[in-house]
């Protein structure tokens, strides 16, 4: 019986095989990764400074533990260079490995803007637990982190780090914190919410030039000023990982194409988690992973399964101002609405209708969460 293989073991990988265990205990499974293979929760990496953990406090399992916990084979430190969904196998280095389904669970690669200098190699990213050690060895003897980047994972790292002990600074071109998740009176609230903790931004320009001043850096901006720091952290964005699915000639857009069974446009591969674009919709958060995950499991067991996405709202982790956004599905036509003042603030997009299709939520305004999720349709139902 040839095994499925699923490439990946970070939280869409690990799950999905988790969830199969519990319908299927005795097809062959082998998990491919390029990293240690150790089992661990990303969104921990963006506070585990605050709790004081380095990466082998945040690692759950070895792999070694993970293969045994599940059944399955797990090898570490390999890079897969080609799939051939004709002969139906994938080829590392140059051993081929035939599979029965094939489920890429690859993730997503940082963004990094250009950047000239004589110190890149102090500008660290960090997306999986390997970067997490490396970043924490790296940091531990220096005070000013200079973040490039005022996202999602920059400004939960701006909080972790302030809250680690850290002196943080953040550049943020856009201009605002979370441009592209929340409505600015709600980006406000978290701007100011992280200025009183003590984070300083710099929004407008983007960071240029990364150059060695003395035994720190100093960091050129756009507009001509100058960022001085001891290490930079560059939390940019994301971009899913297309070009092994692309290669093989698989369908690719943002994410490796997926339909509702979460199967590639080529027979028995499928894809999840941050790599997968389903319905024209690239989430790479927790709750559409874990539907994925379950949907998945079951349609490898046998049993095809659409997923579905019910209402999938976003916990930012910013202490300094709590934050839970559940944005509108893109293309929706209708207006935030916003209240409140200060670290608390509700923004609801209503459409043309009235219907709410989305909220952004801060400080005291998250204690509503519960009672919206009630009144949003299911992203993808």
């Amino acid at each position: 019986m040839q095994p499925i293989i699923v490439i990946g073991t970070g939280l869409a990988g690990f799950n999905l095989v988790k969830e199969l265990r519990k319908l299927d205990k005795t097809t062959p499974v082998i998990m491919l990764t390029s990293d240690d293979g150790r089992n661990y929760s990303k969104p921990m990496l963006s506070n585990g400074f605050a709790k004081q953990k380095d990466a082998d406090a945040l690692a759950m399992a070895t792999a070694e533990q993970t293969a045994a916990q599940l059944d399955v084979s797990i090898r570490t430190g390999v890079n897969v260079t080609a799939i051939d969904t004709a002969s139906k196998q994938v080829e590392i280095s140059n051993e081929k490995l035939g599979y029965s389904k094939l489920v890429l669970a690859l993730g997503a690669d940082v963004f990094r803007p250009p950047m000239t200098g004589d110190a890149l190699d102090q500008v660290y990213t960090v997306n999986d637990l390997m970067d997490y050690a490396r970043f924490g060895k790296a940091v531990a003897d220096k005070k000013n982190v200079l973040i490039i980047g005022g996202g999602l994972i920059g400004c939960e790292f701006a909080n972790d780090l302030l809250a680690g002990g850290f002196k943080v600074e953040l550049v943020e071109p856009m201009g605002r914190c979370l441009p592209t998740l929340l409505p600015e009176p709600a980006s406000r609230a978290v701007q100011q919410g992280l200025e009183q903790a003590g984070v300083r931004f710099h929004f407008g320009p983007f960071a240029q030039t990364c150059n060695q001043r003395g035994d720190g850096l100093v960091i050129g901006l756009s507009d001509g000023n100058e960022v001085e720091a001891d290490i930079v952290l560059q939390a940019v964005g994301l971009r899913p990982r297309i070009a092994l699915a692309s290669t093989a000639g698989i369908n690719v857009n943002r994410g490796i194409v997926v339909d509702r069974l979460l199967q590639t446009s080529a027979a028995d591969v499928y894809a999840l988690g941050d790599c997968a674009e389903v319905e024209g919709l690239v989430l790479p958060y927790i709750l559409p992973l874990m539907s994925a995950s379950r949907a998945l499991a079951k349609t490898l067991a046998g049993e095809p399964t659409p997923v579905s996405y019910g209402v999938m709202p976003v916990t930012i982790k910013t202490p300094a101002c709590p934050t839970v956004v559940c944005p509108p599905a893109p293309g929706s036509d209708g207006d935030w609405q916003c209240e409140g003042e200060g670290l608390s603030v509700k923004a609801l997009f209503r459409g043309k209708d009235g219907s709410l299709l989305g909220y952004a939520l801060t400080g005291d305004a998250c204690a509503e969460k519960q009672a919206l999720n009630k009144e949003l349709p299911a992203l993808l139902g």
